[in-house]
């Protein structure tokens, strides 16, 4: 396994791209933290999921990601428990599309604060403990949409992009410590969001995807795993995206 022994926190993880995530992390040996802000029996259902995959000791951790005091907090009581912290994928994130003229400044504040400052946030504090132990993996979570736009997405556009600038500054800070900090940046991937498009403009999206479909939550998972591990240990600042050739 490529995993074993490694604790891994994973951000919004009780559906979609982040259960998959913590899903596969365990198959590979991980012990996974399922965070959650508020859907809790999602967030036992995935901890249940974890325990039938292996007997190691996944556990829950509840906090608001945009909330640095709440993270410091619930991250440092983890690490206290797990004595390390190894792997940390930064993948809660939220959308409130909107065309900008029509966008309320709550709206801009919510995405950005979730999808942008819960990166900071976490990855501050998790900084703090790889630079100690002189290793660490890092992966964030951006979007197709921050690198190429999207109409009524300006808020969730800005935040994804944010998070692969920071991604790749941050590689810079902390390589001199064998801490390695990466991107993974889907595409249209079936996830509740995706699959409340109606049939015609799903059908439509699929006409411009060279590879006529969209992905799957797995195939994000995977790719996490394999920047997770040791087998990608030279690679940092990376932004990898995984969009069926929808943008090159």
């Amino acid at each position: 396994m490529l995993l074993n022994n490694k604790v891994a926190l994973v951000t919004g993880a009780s559906r979609g791209i982040g259960r998959a995530i913590a899903l596969e992390l365990a198959r590979e040996g991980a012990t996974v933290c399922v965070n959650f802000q508020k859907n809790s029996a999602k967030a036992e259902s995935v901890l249940s999921e974890l325990k039938k995959v292996s007997t190691n000791p996944h556990c829950l951790v509840p906090f608001d990601t945009s909330s640095y005091e709440a993270v410091e907090k619930e991250i440092t009581q983890l690490v206290q428990a797990t004595k390390t912290l190894d792997i940390l994928v930064n993948n809660a994130g939220i959308t409130k599309d909107n065309l900008l003229l029509r966008m309320k400044e709550s709206e801009w504040d919510e995405v950005m604060n979730t999808n942008l400052k819960g990166v900071f946030n976490c990855s501050k504090v998790a900084a703090k403990f790889m630079l100690k132990q002189r290793r660490g993996r890092m992966v964030n979570i951006a979007s197709l949409s921050g690198e190429m736009g999207n109409p009524g997405q300006t808020n969730y556009s800005a935040s994804k992009a944010g998070v692969i600038g920071f991604t790749k500054s941050l590689a810079k800070e902390l390589g001199s410590r064998s801490i390695t900090v990466n991107a993974v940046s889907p595409g249209f991937i079936q996830t509740d969001m995706t699959q409340s498009l109606n049939p015609e403009l799903q059908a439509e999206i699929c006409k411009n995807i060279p590879l006529g479909s969209f992905g799957t939550c797995e195939d994000i998972a995977h790719l996490v795993v394999f920047l997770a591990s040791d087998q990608a240990k030279y690679m940092t600042g990376q932004v990898l995206g995984v969009n069926g050739g929808l943008y090159m």
